[in-house]
């Protein structure tokens, strides 16, 4: 079951955290979250999983951004968000991916526990203009049946930035 806008809210504070949080963008069953203007790029064309794949920093200036196809940016949420008692899930926006804008390639599963900022995959099929502080995906929420441990992963939990790939860390062990 997908928790409708009203149980969202209903669940604030408690079991769900946005924060920011701004009541105009709850939707019936979602939440719209912004763009950041922070964004990053790896630095090399080529990527090894086994290895850490560094990425440098872009900036969002206001007039936008012009973001080229073949190129992986990885973006982030400005909302910190956190769940207990449910899986949040990520997705773009309608109107985003009628532009041609993806916002995340196969990570729009979150896990229940987990706190931070969502990392987006930003990738577009022609070349697009983009703006900090837009409203890029949506946060919907899924309940969970039976007992469950709260996700405690080193990788990824309480991000304070955009993260770039950590699965080289699986081939450590």
């Amino acid at each position: 079951m997908i928790l409708s806008g009203r149980e969202i809210r209903a669940n604030l504070g408690d079991k769900i955290k946005i924060d920011p949080f701004d009541e105009s963008r709850l939707n019936p069953n979602s939440y719209n979250l912004t763009l950041d203007e922070s964004l990053r790029v790896y630095r090399n064309r080529e990527l090894d999983m086994r290895v850490e794949n560094l990425s440098d920093p872009l900036t969002i200036p206001p007039d936008g951004l012009l973001l080229e196809p073949q190129t992986l940016y990885l973006g982030r949420t400005v909302e910190h968000t956190e769940t207990d008692g449910f899986v949040p899930m990520l997705e773009g926006r309608s109107s985003i991916g009628r532009l041609g804008l993806f916002v995340h390639i196969t990570a729009g599963f979150g896990d229940v526990g987990f706190k931070g900022f969502w990392t987006l995959e930003i990738f577009c099929v022609q070349p697009i203009r983009i703006y900090a502080g837009v409203q890029i995906c949506q946060i919907f929420y899924h309940t969970i049946e039976g007992e469950y441990d709260r996700y405690s992963s080193g990788k990824y939990q309480n991000n304070k930035g955009i993260q770039h790939s950590m699965l080289f860390k699986d081939f450590q062990k």
